[in-house]
């Protein structure tokens, strides 16, 4: 794993290989930035990185300045991990929450222009995420949630649903806060 854009741009990590996650790959991570790097600016956003495991996500978008990430996950090696990983780097914008990410969003009413979700993929809740995250209005007009999942699963059925990028057997599913009218 290493970090593809931004300030720490060939950055190898190196998590313990007893974390329990199932990383996202470089190459669907960078074809994942690809698409983003020509529909939104990343300095200055607020992001939130749901079942961030290694923080493999969160890292790089904080290389790349958001302006705040928030990483949740329930391993607390993960988030030891994140945490030693942001401090060695000086990433200071990003905060560290150990928490299941379905109770953790319960009380959420912070908005954010992008939230990444990967949960493990044996998750059957799942498409319980963009149901989440729209009723509960956590993105900013505009904003965008990604969901990676396994390929064959299917979430288009959401209204704020725009398309799937398929990379071997992950996929990103992307939904789109609609623009307000002012």
């Amino acid at each position: 794993m290493r970090i593809i854009g931004g300030t720490l741009k060939g950055l190898r990590l190196n998590p313990p290989k007893n974390l329990p996650v199932r990383p996202t790959t470089d190459l669907a991570k960078e074809a994942l930035f690809n698409i983003l790097q020509n529909q939104i600016e990343f300095e200055n956003i607020k992001v939130l990185d749901l079942f961030a495991g290694t923080g493999n996500i969160s890292l790089e978008f904080a290389s790349r300045e958001a302006a705040q990430v928030i990483s949740v996950d329930r391993s607390i090696h993960c988030i030891n991990y994140i945490k030693d990983t942001a401090r060695q780097h000086h990433l200071e914008q990003i905060k560290t929450y150990k928490a299941d990410v379905f109770k953790y969003l319960e009380p959420e009413t912070e908005q954010y222009d992008l939230i990444f979700a990967d949960p493990p993929y044996d998750l059957n809740r799942i498409p319980e995420i963009p149901k989440i995250v729209f009723e509960k209005k956590l993105l900013l007009p505009n904003g965008l949630l990604i969901v990676e999942h396994q390929s064959f699963q299917n979430l288009s059925n959401h209204p704020a649903f725009t398309e799937q990028r398929t990379y071997g057997h992950s996929s990103f599913s992307f939904f789109r806060m609609p623009e307000t009218d002012n």
